[in-house]
């Protein structure tokens, strides 16, 4: 589950417009959404091959994935569990379970074997183990203001609030500079 929670927070921060922290984003196109999309799901053991098609795909899929994390963000677990729900319809997540080196491991792929689909249906299944558990108060984006990307708090006491080192830093300096005044 945390695999399919970091690449999809990799993949909506990669691909969808916003703000990180002060730096405006805006969606990558051509070669350079295709690279965002592969740095996004790749692992040191798996770099997929990402067509224009897929990242146009998988870029459309962050966009329903961002929607989810601010829904979680905002106390509304309902409403991020509809779109979850909507998600696992859509991509028809089918589990299984593939042996490798160390075992079984369980996997959530599509109706096929395109990397778009089995990407697309493995991150909504990764949403709903976690809205399904005690990690669904763990989906947030960033609350240093303009920033709005967004992260999977894996902390011991479930009490992050920003998506890097680097916004809480600039949060507790404003805070500081503010005290001193």
């Amino acid at each position: 589950m945390r695999i399919l929670l970091d690449a999809g927070a990799a993949l909506v921060n990669a691909t969808t417009a916003g703000h990180d922290g002060t730096e405006a984003v805006d969606v990558p196109t051509g070669r350079a959404l295709q690279d965002a999309v592969r740095e996004a799901i790749s692992r040191e053991d798996y770099r997929p091959t990402v067509s224009p098609a897929t990242a146009r795909a998988l870029g459309d899929v962050a966009a329903d994935l961002r929607a989810v994390y601010a829904a979680a963000d905002g106390g509304d677990l309902d409403r991020a569990a509809a779109l979850v729900n909507d998600l696992l319809e859509r991509t028809d997540a089918r589990p299984r379970l593939t042996h490798t080196e160390t075992g079984w491991d369980l996997h959530f792929h599509g109706p096929d074997e395109s990397v778009a689909r089995g990407w697309a249906a493995g991150l909504a299944a990764g949403l709903a183990l976690a809205l399904g558990s005690d990690r669904g108060g763990r989906l947030g984006v960033c609350a240093a203001d303009p920033c709005d990307r967004v992260f999977t708090d894996t902390s011991r006491n479930g009490g992050r609030r920003f998506c890097s080192t680097r916004c809480q830093n600039r949060v507790k300096a404003a805070a500081h500079r503010h005290r001193s005044r």
